[in-house]
């Protein structure tokens, strides 16, 4: 086994075996008993996953004075954003891909800087190529002239679509790194935090005016070309902001809630610019890497190679409470917490006996939506690509390339991967990370991430994602191709992640990236539902601190930064 202790990593001896018969009580399900290595060292919190939220509240936690352990059933910290070398003398960002959600304070509180994390802009935001020639390219000083090549009408507009927007955005940015209002049984008195905790939340809405508020509610129910519709008139511009509507989200712009997603996506920033868009110097796995050390440096014992086959419940008195966990190796260890960073239905369904799950939780996770509609492809190039619309090397390269040309084109995609499996016209966003960090590939040489979508989490007709693989990797190049004749030529190597590849190997169920889809009746207070909204579990002992909790998925850190609060004051 191996663990990051204080930034460095050392071998840690397996340890003399102890025979253990596990009381059933902690079993659950009745199951018979475990034999194996017992390991218990008075933990104050266990972390079920190293992604980048179980060691960001890892970090809090450890540098409260709580003695923590994480458990990361790969061979490395990330999770999802890890960097990997995919071909020889190729690296790049596996799953997630860019940088522009994570939170400033958590960057500040962890010293993310210190531990070796360097963000850097893109040169440009969106670079929309489209099939006519034509081309929208956006960022800062240039979005509105280039705009008005396709409306002026909607040039005059954008001011006040970006106003409205940063509005509701600052709104966001502050209740993205507290726990919502937490709907609970009991008392009067177990409610009052909660009232009051609704009442901060009624007075930073009233800071809204009415038209804003009004706006607010209809970004959490209406569609995102609906939304863009009221402003806008020509395609280029819609189609840009409109990608953010179903960025890991499996629907049609013109999906009611898909106006969540896109505002979900423009609350970001970088390196003090709001709804910027940057690069993470070595890749998404440098992020992670700095906060692995920042939470070694606390104090915190981080395993690799470490996964959790079970969480234990005590039944002792008809009260159930989480106690530890054991792991995929047979070693118990327990805590007096135990944090989830999974997805709450991986945690519910995957990782408890049903017995001890209460009946309203089962439920909840019985219908709780996932699949985000994404297939990912890392690719290793000889050269840079060389686009019809504009030709050469230029910021375009450095930007979110949106291969999507309109609204109608992403509403078809989606139809047609309900109806097919994946679409026959699929949306592509690549980046070239490579050209604003020549680490990444040998001289010359370039790394490209494809987000392709929409494809089906699920196939139909009994297909399996390990036998169209290929296939869809091949139209999704040939996608590109259109764009960039001779990008086919270009590619030397290729990583391909299914839906069900992301699952497999990320606990990303369906493949969906968000751990639940950011729907209305998944958001906020009622994420994962009602009475857990404050990162409590269903059982005393048990929290949650993943993307399936609010304020939901991205590279933010925002869920690991609240539920640390809350654990620190709880364990106190």
């Amino acid at each position: 086994m191996r663990n990051i202790e204080r930034g460095r990593l050392f071998e840690v001896p397996s340890g003399v075996p102890v025979f253990a018969q596990i009381p059933l009580r902690w079993r659950g399900a009745g199951a018979l008993a475990i034999i194996g290595r017992m390991s218990s060292s008075n933990l104050d919190a266990i972390l079920i996953g190293g992604g980048h939220n179980g060691l960001v509240c890892a970090a809090y936690l450890a540098k409260a004075g709580l003695k923590v352990c994480v458990l990361e059933k790969r061979g490395v910290v990330g999770g999802a954003a890890v960097t990997e070398e995919f071909h020889p003398g190729f690296r790049n960002s596996v799953a997630a891909y860019t940088v522009s959600l994570l939170q400033p304070k958590v960057i500040r509180d962890l010293e993310l800087e210190k531990h070796g994390l360097k963000v850097v802009l893109r040169k440009a935001n969106n670079f929309l190529p489209r099939p006519d020639g034509s081309y929208l390219l956006t960022g800062a000083g240039r979005t509105r002239d280039e705009v008005a090549k396709f409306s002026k009408k909607d040039a005059e507009a954008l001011p006040e679509y970006e106003r409205r927007l940063d509005l509701i955005a600052d709104v966001l940015r502050e209740l993205a790194l507290e726990a919502p209002p937490n709907a609970m049984s009991g008392g009067w008195l177990a409610a009052l935090p909660e009232l009051i905790r609704a009442g901060k939340l009624g007075k930073r809405l009233s800071a809204l005016d009415e038209q804003m508020r009004t706006e607010l509610l209809d970004l959490f129910a209406i569609s995102a070309g609906e939304y863009l519709d009221r402003f806008f008139e020509s395609e280029p511009i819609k189609a840009v902001l409109g990608f953010d509507g179903i960025v890991g989200n499996y629907a049609s712009p013109y999906t009611p809630g898909s106006a969540y997603v896109l505002l979900h996506h423009v609350f970001g920033e970088v390196n003090g610019v709001k709804g910027a868009w940057g690069h993470a110097m070595g890749g998404m796995g440098a992020i992670t890497q700095s906060m692995a050390k920042s939470a070694a440096a606390a104090g915190a014992d981080i395993r690799v190679g470490t996964g959790v086959r079970e969480v234990l419940v005590d039944t002792a008195g008809g009260k159930p409470r989480v106690t530890g966990v054991v792991t995929d190796k047979g070693d118990v260890l327990q805590a007096r917490a135990v944090v989830a960073n999974v997805n709450p239905k991986l945690l519910y369904e995957r990782l408890m006996a049903q017995a001890v799950v209460p009946a309203p939780t089962r439920e909840r996770m019985k219908n709780w939506k996932c699949g985000s509609g994404t297939f990912r492809m890392n690719v290793a190039l000889s050269g840079l690509p060389n686009f019809s619309c504009l030709p050469g090397d230029g910021d375009h390269l450095t930007a979110g390339i949106i291969m999507a040309p309109s609204l109608d084109y992403m509403d078809r995609a989606y139809l047609d991967a309900r109806a097919y499996g994946w679409s026959r016209e699929p949306i592509v966003e690549m980046l070239i990370p490579s050209t604003l960090d020549d680490s990444l590939a040998p001289k010359g040489q370039h790394v490209a991430s494809l987000f392709c979508q929409q494809v089906a989490p699920t196939l139909p007709g009994g297909k399996s994602w390990d036998d169209c693989r290929e296939e869809v990797a091949d139209l999704m190049i040939a996608t590109v191709d259109k764009f960039a004749p001779g990008f086919k030529d270009l590619v030397v190597g290729r990583q391909l992640k299914s839906p069900l590849d992301l699952e497999r190997d990320f606990g990303l169920i369906g493949g969906d990236i968000m751990h639940g889809v950011l729907s209305l009746n998944q958001l906020f207070s009622a994420r994962p539902m009602l009475g857990q909204a404050g990162y409590r579990g269903a059982l005393p002992g048990l929290y949650l601190c993943g993307a399936g909790t609010h304020p939901g998925g991205g590279v933010t850190g925002a869920p690991g930064h609240n539920a640390a609060k809350v654990i620190v004051k709880d364990l106190r």
